[in-house]
């Protein structure tokens, strides 16, 4: 346990977070600071412990050491603050429901589990759809739904339950370039209502453009910040162990900046 004081100024604060699978660290020591009202990208390599980061900070898998903080407060005490929208590929799509009750389920932790939804849940259901442009699919089964629709109504569910802070994981994997701007555009206006928006992101080229601050992680986290601060070639190289994704020509471009290296960190 982290013996700093809680600061309720930051939508999540994470402190001295280990994760091991079959005693091998997953993620080390991990410190993790986040302002309200930002939209942040997590990325580094594959098994870095990106998406093992979130379901940490979330409960859904057992940490060794350390702490989460949701505005001041542990996480289990602000869960209905909280939204999650999982990996598309860890989803059963053939269960047998239809896109408006998965996202109607959205509004079960305010509900309660033992009270059933009715017309005015229904309604913020369908108003969530809207916003995605699936209105018209609420009562198409999910297993008839393209990829990229099956993750817009993930979104809808998360965006019905009208959280504070939103952990994706993921959200723009394996999906056409119009799912992936109807996304971003949700995203950008949740950051512009105050919500915080942190994301599991593999496309590095897009950093500069889809996100406002970004923490590159590697077992250990690399860097944190605003991207145009934490965003450089150093840190990259660190993260990426020579082997980023963007690729040697990539990492001499001028819009990744040169920066003093954090130092380098061994698990």
């Amino acid at each position: 346990m982290s013996l700093t004081p809680p600061n309720p100024n930051l939508a999540i604060e994470i402190n001295d977070l280990t994760v091991a699978y079959h005693e091998k660290p997953v993620l080390w020591d991990v410190d993790l600071h986040v302002p309200a009202g930002v939209l942040m990208a997590i990325v580094g390599p594959n098994g870095a412990g990106k998406s093992t980061l979130i379901k940490a900070a979330l409960g859904l898998v057992k940490a060794a050491a350390g702490d989460v903080l949701i505005f001041g407060r542990p996480y289990p005490e602000q869960r209905r603050r909280v939204a999650y929208v999982p990996q598309r590929g860890s989803v059963d799509w053939d269960f047998p429901t239809t896109v408006i009750d998965v996202v109607t389920m959205g509004r079960y932790g305010a509900l309660g589990w033992l009270k059933r939804p009715g017309a005015r849940e229904h309604a913020e259901a369908m108003a969530a759809l809207e916003q995605l442009g699936m209105q018209d699919f609420a009562d198409r089964q999910i297993s008839q739904l393209s990829g990229g629709q099956q993750q817009r109504v993930f979104l809808a569910r998360a965006l019905s339950q009208q959280a504070d802070v939103y952990f994706m994981d993921e959200p723009l994997q394996g999906v056409d370039a119009t799912t992936e701007h109807a996304i971003m555009q949700l995203l950008r206006s949740l950051r512009s209502q105050g919500k915080t928006v942190v994301v599991v992101h593999h496309d590095l080229e897009t950093v500069e453009e889809y996100f406002d601050w970004v923490t590159m992680l590697n077992v250990r986290r690399i860097a944190s910040g605003p991207v145009s601060e934490v965003f450089t070639r150093a840190n990259l190289r660190i993260a990426y162990g020579g082997r980023s994704a963007l690729g040697a020509e990539a990492l001499e471009r001028d819009e990744i900046r040169d920066a003093k290296p954090a130092a380098p960190i061994v698990p």
